[in-house]
């Protein structure tokens, strides 16, 4: 795999073999062919949750890039949301470097000094059972340690009935990270509106949902913490006043929010999940910790996406109806309701879903080795390049739905 051997960042320097693999990844960016898109008005990357797991976000959006598809809509919940960030507060030039950046930053332990980067690759290439032990090591290690411009644990740990204030009752403290964003992000750029931004929160006072959009919102860091603001390990975010946690406790994808927002526009919708709803029923308890994990996060998303396809096929067909209404029945109060409520858009939405593999456990989205990372990524950009590849996916939908959905590991409908 081409990132599989790629060395990590250094403080200020790259070295001469990372510097040649840089230039060789852009090179082959290069050669590869622009795709021309249909006339979509909206081109918007939806960004789930799923902690470690975010990097194969990052491939995806790798792929898109040397395709030469910019999105102009980004949301995100939880890490998605965090991606979000990175891509929104950078060029698009600059925004695969920026994500390499981070993740290689994040991968490394807040403490104490890394394995070397040739141990480290020796023993994620070594035996299964070793490289299963191994990266189960480096998942206790982000417990106990924390992760490099990302969270550090309190010290001393908060006692389970002791007082204190919301903002401060978890286990880690995510001040690294507002630095990193910080550091990695033009939150000018952000606000400027070249592309939409939104990311997902829920109220803990009221436990409403609330989405952070820069149309009407003047995005901080904070607002990118709050949707990834996951109890108890991490504290809620105050807002204006507010304590926000991680969106995902609600929703784990924001689609809805792309889909159903007015005024409608022709939609090619990229989704990248993070947990599959499909998988084998688990013969041991932590795999049935972990399965119970995809189901709880997957499924809300594969809800979403068929009771869209519903509504959407409802609004569609609505329109042709009223097309064949007379003229002189149009001004009927009912007809006047239905206008309001059909549509003739058409939405077009890739699934691009991480597929485990067989030494992750139940640990996967706290795992955050160097190696496991670059899998993660190489993977996403393996599928989004794959997914583009097919003919006629990234056609206007034709059917009497206006609405396709499409996922390079199962048929498309």
């Amino acid at each position: 795999m081409a990132e599989h051997n790629a060395q990590p960042l250094r403080a200020q320097t790259e070295s001469p073999s990372r510097e040649g693999h840089v230039r060789a990844r852009e090179q082959e960016t290069a050669e590869r062919p622009r795709i021309a898109l249909p006339p979509y008005e909206t081109i918007a990357l939806v960004l789930q949750g799923g902690g470690a797991l975010g990097a194969y976000q990052a491939g995806v959006y790798e792929g898109l890039h040397e395709a030469g598809i910019v999105p102009n809509w980004i949301a995100g919940i939880s890490i998605g949301a965090i991606n979000t960030a990175i891509l929104a507060g950078n060029a698009p030039e600059r925004r695969v470097a920026r994500l390499r950046e981070f993740w290689e930053t994040i991968c490394q332990p807040a403490y104490g000094v890394p394995l070397p980067p040739a141990v480290e690759q020796a023993f994620f290439d070594s035996t299964e059972v070793v490289r299963t032990a191994f990266t189960a090591m480096q998942a206790a290690s982000a417990l106990v340690d924390g992760q490099k411009g990302f969270f550090v644990p309190r010290v001393p740990p908060p006692l389970p009935f002791s007082v204190g204030t919301p903002d401060t009752a978890s286990w880690y403290d995510t001040a690294p990270l507002k630095a990193t964003l910080e550091r990695l992000c033009d939150f000018d750029r952000i606000n400027a509106g070249e592309t939409r931004v939104s990311v997902a929160a829920v109220n803990v006072k009221t436990g409403n949902f609330a989405y952070f959009d820069n149309r009407d919102t003047k995005l901080r860091a904070e607002h990118f913490m709050a949707s990834a603001s996951l109890p108890p390990g991490f504290a809620a975010t105050e807002i204006d006043g507010e304590f926000y946690w991680d969106g995902g406790l609600m929703s784990n994808t924001p689609l809805s929010e792309v889909v159903q927002t007015t005024p409608r526009r022709d939609t090619l919708a990229f989704q990248v999940d993070l947990w599959s709803a499909r998988g084998p029923a688990p013969n041991t308890l932590t795999d049935v910790q972990s399965r119970m994990k995809d189901i709880q996060y997957s499924s809300r998303t594969r809800l979403v996406t068929d009771m869209l396809q519903h509504s959407q096929r409802f609004r569609h067909v609505l329109r042709e109806v009223l097309a064949r209404v007379s003229p002189e029945h149009r001004d009927d109060p009912w007809c006047k309701l239905a206008e309001e409520l059909a549509t003739s858009r058409r939405y077009n939405v890739f699934q691009l879903v991480y597929r485990d593999k067989e030494f992750e456990g139940n640990y996967k989205d706290y795992q955050f080795g160097l190696s496991t990372m670059r899998l993660h990524w190489e993977s996403g950009l393996q599928d989004i390049r794959a997914s583009l590849a097919q003919p006629g996916w990234l056609d206007m939908p034709q059917n009497d739905a206006g609405f396709v959905t499409h996922d390079i590991h199962r048929d498309s409908r």
